[in-house]
């Protein structure tokens, strides 16, 4: 992930606690470079109606928008902040009258189908398990339309004793391998027309980005209210990181309804 200066990222926690994600442009290991070549290839497929799920803030999304002038977009996420940062982006962009941010669950969503279907690291919105969720992204895609899944996937499988030191209760069935998930997607009534993975540079990227900004407040606000909790919380996802770094891996497959 790049460094982002353009004030429409800025996005900090009330009053005059720690940042929040500032240095991100994706949530998620997604490179500049990746993200113009799957934006392309989406656009290609000229979709008039763009549903993305999980969205956050919707970067990938207001992409496409941008790409594509007479597509329309609906993002959707429980986070208010994201969906927040969201709508100041698409208006910076003059993307406004063009999507629509709500803060709604996606489980059982009728907002569908769209032409283009967006679930990038999120199909937990959709089922807890991931072949729901691709049943389930395939209800609301429309024929010939596309739905980019971003899923995590074990690079190798995770020893014991790296599971312990992962997020909490984590286990070697939170995910699968590439060539399971991948046929798990063809037998939901989907054919795979990209399979790609992020690289370590990018995980690298993202992962760093993801503290950068509060590391650098903590640094110079040691004696704040907030401080002990804050680092706790820094140096918790660091061990984590540390501990799945070169194990999980997150897949964009780019699937079409068959």
């Amino acid at each position: 992930m790049s460094d982002v200066t353009s004030t429409e990222t800025e996005n900090t926690e009330p009053g005059d606690g720690p940042p929040r994600l500032t240095r991100l442009t994706f949530h998620g290991p997604l490179s500049e470079e990746r993200a113009t070549r799957i934006v392309r290839r989406l656009a290609g497929a000229a979709p008039r109606t763009v549903l993305d799920l999980g969205c956050g803030w919707g970067e990938l999304m207001l992409r496409v928008l941008t790409a594509v002038p007479e597509a329309r977009g609906t993002g959707v996420d429980l986070d208010a902040r994201d969906l927040a940062r969201g709508r100041r982006n698409a208006e910076a962009r003059g993307l406004g009258e063009r999507v629509v941010f709500v803060e709604e669950s996606a489980v059982g969503t009728a907002r569908g189908p769209a032409d283009l279907v967006l679930c990038v690291g999120a199909s937990h919105a959709l089922a807890p398990e991931i072949s729901e969720a691709l049943r389930a992204s395939r209800g609301l895609v429309a024929d010939g339309g596309r739905v980019l899944l971003g899923e995590g996937f074990w690079q190798r499988p995770p020893t014991a004793a790296e599971l312990a030191r992962m997020w909490p209760e984590a286990s070697a069935d939170d995910h699968l391998d590439l060539a399971t998930l991948v046929d798990l997607a063809v037998a939901a009534g989907f054919r795979p027309e990209w399979i790609e993975t992020a690289n370590a540079d990018e995980w690298e990227e993202f992962e760093s980005g993801y503290q950068a900004d509060v590391e650098v407040w903590l640094a110079g606000h040691g004696d704040h209210p907030l401080a002990a909790e804050t680092r706790e919380r820094l140096d918790r996802h660091r061990a984590q990181w540390m501990s799945y770094r070169g194990v999980l891996g997150i897949t964009y497959l780019t699937l079409v309804p068959a």
